[in-house]
């Protein structure tokens, strides 16, 4: 991993990689782990996609509440 990488490409990747898994555990926001990756959002939320990360997480109950709200004010 190491071997071919500069010192900073590894302490960025290491952000990144801590900022995944944060996120991914429901303690930091996506916001916050941007900002601790040092990479804009829509970067984040690519890299999210690529580890197979939800960036939106509703449960079935969630969704149909959320659906029952906008079918109400429609």
């Amino acid at each position: 991993f190491a071997l071919d990488k500069t010192r900073p490409e590894i302490i960025s990747t290491l952000k990144l990689y801590a900022a995944l898994a944060l996120f991914q555990a429901g303690k930091l926001s996506a916001g916050a782990a941007t900002e601790l990756a040092g990479i804009d959002r829509y970067s984040f939320m690519a890299e999210c996609k690529k580890h197979n990360i939800p960036t939106i997480n509703y449960t079935p109950d969630d969704l149909d509440a959320e659906l029952a709200d906008f079918r109400m004010t429609s």
